[in-house]
């Protein structure tokens, strides 16, 4: 039982650590307070190529072989929305 309990603590933290690291949370002022207008766009359209350059660098299969075609498009797509938070 304390097995599963860990394990279940484990997955909650690292889903609720990938969901706090988003283009959007990533959005703020030196401040720390969340930009608006302009600069929200501007940093959301920065964060979103960074995203892609990343997925498409870590577009590798189960086998560690890059993917090519539709396979490369789906995974990018999929990693790129997850990094922006929609």
């Amino acid at each position: 039982m304390k097995k599963i309990l860990v394990a279940a603590i484990l997955v909650f933290s690292a889903v609720a650590a990938h969901a706090a690291d988003t283009c959007q949370t990533k959005a703020v002022d030196k401040n720390g307070k969340p930009l608006f207008g302009a600069a929200l766009t501007s940093s959301i359209n920065k964060c979103t190529k960074d995203a892609a350059a990343a997925c498409d660098i870590s577009a590798k299969d189960k086998n560690g072989k890059a993917l090519a075609g539709a396979a490369k498009t789906s995974y990018t797509k999929k990693c790129v929305s997850d990094a922006v938070g929609g």
